[in-house]
């Protein structure tokens, strides 16, 4: 009995081990959608309050990605932060500032949103065993 305690314990740590470069590359990525409004707020870095929060987002998305990518394959962590970032600022764009999301830039975000989904799911362990099994 002790035996499948240790067992699901390991089996929990292991799970924990892997969502968390995946939690910490989603953190990047949302650092990274603060970054670009930064950026596109300050102006061309002439506004003070704007330049110094993309310089804070910058070091923080760098950071989070850095540490994702000890343990993402860095094909597939940057394409995910990439596209976190992406979709983040075009869909926040409008909110702060005067831009449109248009129906056909809202389905290409949606093409976007299912890559990364589908990159996360390739990720999979159940997905990388079906593929080599056949």
């Amino acid at each position: 009995m002790t035996t499948i305690r240790a067992d699901k314990t390991q089996d929990s740590v292991k799970a924990g081990k892997k969502a968390g470069p995946w939690l910490v590359l989603l953190l990047a990525g949302v650092f990274e959608v603060g970054y670009a409004l930064s950026v596109a707020g300050s102006s061309g870095f002439t506004t003070l309050g704007w330049s110094a929060s993309a310089f804070v987002f910058f070091l923080l998305t760098l950071f989070c990605l850095s540490v994702a990518l000890k343990a993402i394959d860095v094909g597939i962590g940057y394409a995910v932060w990439a596209g976190i970032g992406a979709v983040g600022a075009a869909v926040l764009g409008p909110v702060f500032f005067d831009e449109v999301l248009t129906p056909v830039r809202a389905f290409w975000l949606a093409v976007i949103i299912g890559g990364v989904i589908w990159l996360k799911l390739a990720d999979s362990p159940k997905l990388q065993g079906s593929s080599t099994g056949a």
